[in-house]
């Protein structure tokens, strides 16, 4: 079990279900190694998105409250930043500003950037799981350190029925390493 097949056959999975939906940057044109992961994702579930990281949150804020179930897809926390308004102050909190009336969920998959065999410099190499958690607490974020967690992990997402939303973290430079 290899930790790019994992992810691959835990997107495989995601996609089979019919509330899901996959937008995001690369995943409906290459660019970084989480596009090969999407090989088994159909065309018509996905949506390719600028490099608008506050606009895409708030899509997939507005899909998860709409009952899609949105992968919305990071390549990098560093990117995942620019959507703090929206990850922050409106996913995070619609649970608690509607007394409950709204639960999104929607699953946000994110990489700590790859550092081998090329070093992208610290603005894209950002790990910032616990600050998040603090900023976030009615958000689940699961780092995802070894191929066995992934599956599971990916599975309990979608599965969930506490109304919460889950942030998944990745390692860019296991995709190639375990």
């Amino acid at each position: 079990m290899k930790y790019y097949d994992e992810l691959t056959r835990a997107m495989a999975w995601l996609a089979e279900k019919e509330e899901s939906f996959f937008l995001g940057q690369a995943v409906g044109y290459p660019g970084t190694g989480i596009y090969n992961t999407l090989k088994e994702v159909p065309d018509d579930k996905r949506m390719e998105f600028p490099v608008n990281e506050d606009l895409q949150m708030g899509v997939t804020v507005g899909m998860a409250l709409r009952g899609t179930i949105p992968v919305s897809i990071y390549p990098r926390w560093n990117f995942l930043l620019l959507a703090t308004n929206q990850l922050v102050n409106h996913l995070d909190k619609a649970s608690l500003m509607s007394h409950g009336d709204f639960q999104p969920k929607a699953i946000i998959r994110v990489s700590i950037g790859s550092q081998r065999p090329l070093h992208p410099q610290h603005q894209h190499i950002g790990d910032y799981t616990e600050g998040f958690r603090l900023l976030a607490p009615n958000i689940d974020f699961i780092r995802l350190d070894e191929p066995h967690q992934i599956f599971p992990a990916y599975k309990k997402a979608y599965e969930r029925e506490d109304g919460k939303s889950t942030v998944l973290i990745e390692w860019g430079d296991f995709y190639n390493e375990k």
